[in-house]
């Protein structure tokens, strides 16, 4: 068994000394250039994958740098398109197939992780990524990965899936193996300063539904509990920071780490109705999957409080967090915790209404019945099917302000 620890320089573990998932979390301003040093005592032949955008930036370039600096002949694919399908990850691991590879570095937002993680599958078990659609159906174990995250959102980098768009239907594969979580992630503030405001809002939130969604999932248990908490707080008392301070690299630092532990929350558990209402979204008009779970967490949020253990663990989190002081009731620490997310929505101009992501109300009876289908809806900690979740679509606009 061996340890997982989130560590600072000072090696400073955050994480339960007996928590059997194995993967080393090293955060710190600018660790991101000592990849060639983990990097070297897991293979030889590094395959970076990124995207143009992160390539603009400059990122992969100082990440191959100090690959090549430890001894390691690297190649670099730069082809990862956002929401990646499985036809995209093929084109990459055809590309790279007869390089020799022995590793692989993951460097950008979700997107970048999850086609790292999707190339992996392929090229160590063929196929397609259709053939690996659930938990656990690769046959041979996947190449160590490193992931280097440049935006706090996600939390790819501390999960165990890749999540990969079907080429016709758009539809989400959530592809796990406990061989594809990344050997090593580096968390590194400094990448993310490059990042529109657009982007560190949308994952921002994205973050924050995933401390909201995986802390009352029917899988939870007590180690997702202590991330998804850890990930609330950090979250909730520095996003506004980051969004009003850009160049604040103490709360970017802090929000990276939050959206660590909400993914590594959401490895140990699920997520819930937020995420299932928001994939239909993205697959029908490309809605930004941020944005498409910002529309709908207000609505999951309150439709969940109605169980009295739900809306218990959500008071918790308003007067652990500050929010409210503690003897706040559940039912006016819970509002207070709605409204904050409401203000955190309102001023990272995050969309509000269906119909300002082009979606009208004949669309709800067949987005309804897509987000029933959603792995996650059978998470979600009060039932779900398509009678609740129509009923949740059109509470949405109720939360616009």
């Amino acid at each position: 068994m061996t340890e997982c620890s989130i560590q600072s320089a000072s090696n400073a573990s955050f994480f339960h000394p007996t928590d059997p998932i194995q993967q080393q979390v090293v955060f710190g301003a600018g660790v991101s250039v000592r990849v060639g040093e983990f990097a070297k005592q897991l293979g030889s032949h590094a395959l970076v994958i990124t995207d143009a955008g992160v390539l603009s930036a400059g990122h992969p370039q100082k990440i191959i740098a100090s690959l090549q600096s430890a001894g390691l002949k690297t190649y670099l694919f730069d082809g990862t398109i956002e929401n990646p399908t499985d036809s995209s990850i093929r084109t990459c691991a055809r590309e790279v197939a007869h390089l020799g590879i022995d590793l692989i570095v993951g460097v950008g937002g979700g997107s970048s992780l999850d086609t790292a993680k999707g190339t992996n599958f392929i090229l160590t078990n063929g196929g397609s990524m259709q053939d690996y659609w659930g938990v656990g159906k690769a046959e041979r174990p996947l190449l160590p990965m490193i992931a280097i995250p440049t935006t706090a959102g996600t939390g790819s980098e501390c999960q165990s899936y890749a999540l990969i768009s079907q080429d016709q239907t758009h539809r989400k594969m959530a592809c796990g193996d406990t061989t594809a979580l990344p050997k090593v992630t580096l968390l590194d503030p400094q990448l993310t300063l490059s990042q529109p405001f657009s982007v560190c809002a949308a994952t921002g939130m994205d973050a924050l539904a995933h401390t909201l969604e995986s802390v009352v999932c029917k899988k939870r248990n007590a180690r997702s509990d202590s991330h998804a908490r850890k990930g609330f707080s950090l979250l909730m008392q520095n996003l506004t920071a980051v969004w009003n301070e850009p160049e604040n690299l103490d709360a970017r630092g802090k929000v990276l780490l939050g959206a660590a532990h909400a993914g590594a929350a959401i490895e140990r558990s699920m997520l819930g109705a937020a995420h299932a209402m928001a994939n239909p979204l993205t697959s029908h008009r490309g809605v930004v999957h941020g944005q498409a779970v910002g529309l709908t967490l207000p609505a999951v949020l309150s439709y969940n409080q109605k169980d009295p253990k739900v809306g218990m663990v959500y008071a918790q989190l308003a007067r652990e967090t500050g929010l409210t002081d503690s003897g706040a009731s559940d039912s006016l620490a819970f509002d207070i915790l709605l409204k904050k997310v409401l203000y955190l929505r309102k001023i990272s101009n995050l969309p509000t209404r269906l119909s300002s992501v082009g979606f009208e109300p004949s669309s709800i009876k067949e987005l309804s019945k897509d987000a029933a289908d959603q792995w996650t809806a059978g998470f979600n900690p009060r039932p779900v099917g398509e009678p609740e979740l129509s009923r949740i679509y059109q509470s949405i606009d109720s939360y616009a302000g």
